[in-house]
């Protein structure tokens, strides 16, 4: 089995990880209540063993919003599942001609545009600062890419995930200027789950399933929900094999050590004479590393 254990977070229509053989598990976390119970399992590949623990972004069922979700909850829970890597799973809308509903787009950058989740573990009492320049784990990333290969879908590598709060889509003014900004796709829920991802010094990576055109392309209707759905269950049973295909490739080679994993070395800038034990309690997992030396 490998030393790394990989966290799924499912978005829209990934609700279940096929072959994943274990338990739905409670975890409570200090900052609320995440979007569901994890499901702590193995999937068997040629290789061996790889441990998964999938969390569905919106919980099953789908009734959390963009908004509702309890992004820090979510990221927490999974570190205290022992988590060592995040692969999120996203549905989003194409700002790309070349970037067609059905394609699959391993972002590597983010602009976020959320104005109503909490976006840090840190506050008053515990200020810190990572930095979040590179937001995606490249080599992730990259196994991401393959894996999706594999899986049968076309995938584009690269580009920016602008993340919109939500839960309406975008006016025909804003999605001609995220266009103008050289944005590649257009979502509502990763931004801030790879800041907290980073802060929880997990290594990240997304892989947005390409469900529309947003609303600019002209010879094509503006969103609507049905026809979002309809391109949405094709993506998702390409997702679920890409996930079989990643546990296959995560099992075939011992986890590799990540600067990701040691970002809040130097991060944390309040004395430890000054700090807020309530604070510090809450952060038992995300900055248990560096603030039990």
């Amino acid at each position: 089995m490998s030393d790394g254990v990989l966290g799924v977070i499912g978005g829209s229509g990934l609700y279940d990880v096929p072959g994943l053989t274990g338990d739905w598990c409670q975890i409570d976390s200090p900052w609320g209540a995440p979007s569901d119970a994890v499901f702590d399992g193995v999937l068997d590949t040629p290789s061996g063993g790889q441990r998964i623990v999938f969390l569905p972004r919106h919980g099953r069922g789908h009734v959390q919003t963009p908004s509702s979700i309890n992004y820090r909850a979510n990221i927490d829970v999974l570190k205290r599942a022992g988590v060592t890597d995040i692969l999120s799973v996203s549905a989003v809308g194409s700002l790309r001609e070349d970037v067609p509903p059905g394609d699959f787009l391993i972002p590597d950058q983010f602009i976020d545009r959320t104005f109503a989740r909490e976006k840090s573990f840190f506050g008053p009492g515990m200020v810190g600062h990572v930095s979040v320049a590179d937001p995606v784990c490249p080599d992730l990333a990259a196994l991401a890419a393959g894996a999706a290969r594999a899986a049968g879908a076309t995938v584009h590598e690269g580009g920016t995930y602008i993340c919109m709060e939500g839960p309406q889509f975008s006016t025909r003014a804003e999605s001609h200027l995220y266009r103008s900004w050289g944005c590649s796709v257009i979502g509502m829920t990763n931004m801030p789950e790879a800041k907290l991802a980073r802060e929880a010094e997990l290594p990240y990576a997304t892989v947005a399933m390409v469900t529309d055109y947003d609303c600019w392309h002209e010879t094509h209707e503006a969103v609507e929900v049905s026809a979002i759905l309809e391109v949405m269950h094709a993506n998702a049973a390409k997702a679920r094999q890409m996930i079989v295909e990643l546990a296959r490739l995560l099992a075939a080679r011992p986890r590799r050590v990540s600067p990701i994993d040691t970002c809040l070395d130097y991060a944390l800038v309040t004395a430890p004479e000054a700090r807020d034990p309530a604070l510090l309690a809450r952060l038992d997992a995300v900055a248990g590393r560096v603030l039990n030396r």
